[in-house]
């Protein structure tokens, strides 16, 4: 099989720093982890908290600590050094192949979307950000990976989108549409419709910073050689 992950990610109109961080991190045992966080407010200060969380996870995570474990270090973490005053969403989704399953890690209000060709699961249940309640933990799913898995996430900035232009938030059904219409193969498909929707709602001025993150499980790429790849797109 093949991963193939796929992030678009936009800055709050007329601002210079982007509230929302998003990395790939490699697991010791085989795998790929896909982190996302959202920080408290706008700007620089909402950009370095989501950088310290992210970096801090990506830390965690290279050291083989495991994903739930992951979530409440880096909540302690920002508890301690925010002095219990500056929250955070993250989501953490992990394909692990030691386990051979999928592993999501989930402190935020925005959904994650699991599809596969025999069906589509909504995780939605409400969870408290990180870094302000003491005894914060993450809601945890774990499925069996498979072929033509789908996995999307994304912050607030696209849940909002509309919000200021019409009064209205983003239709989810229209996300889920885009989901369903789609193969593992398409991740980058899914997140640049995801978010041309959204910046469509804004009219092209985002409301708040919006990032959407895909995982693609794929069939086998039969290459006799594996190439890892990573392509950027950073326009300044």
């Amino acid at each position: 099989m093949e991963i193939k992950v796929a992030v678009a990610k936009t800055t709050r109109y007329a601002m210079e720093f982007c509230g929302d961080t998003c990395d790939i991190a490699e697991r010791p045992q085989g795998g790929l982890s896909l982190i996302l966080a959202d920080g408290q407010g706008h700007g620089l200060s909402a950009h370095h908290t989501s950088s310290l969380v992210v970096n801090k996870a990506v830390s965690l995570i290279g050291d083989g600590t495991r994903d739930g474990a992951v979530a409440r270090a880096v909540h302690d973490y920002l508890y301690a050094v925010k002095d219990k005053k500056v929250s955070c969403t993250l989501t953490v989704v992990s394909a692990d192949l030691d386990t051979q399953t999928m592993v999501i890690s989930r402190n935020s209000n925005c959904p994650v979307i699991i599809k596969t060709d025999e069906y589509t699961c909504v995780y939605d249940e409400s969870v408290n950000p990180i870094g302000v309640h003491h005894h914060t933990k993450p809601v945890m799913y774990e499925v069996p990976m498979e072929e033509g898995m789908v996995i999307i996430s994304y912050t607030d900035g696209i849940q909002s989108a509309g919000r200021k232009t019409n009064g209205k938030t983003a239709d989810f059904k229209k996300i889920l549409a885009i989901a369903e219409h789609s193969r593992a193969e398409d991740a980058e498909f899914i997140a640049d419709s995801i978010m041309a929707y959204a910046l469509k709602l804004d009219e092209n001025k985002a409301g708040d910073d919006m990032t959407v993150v895909v995982m693609g499980v794929c069939g086998s790429n039969d290459a006799a050689v594996k190439i890892r790849k990573v392509n950027v797109n950073f326009p300044l």
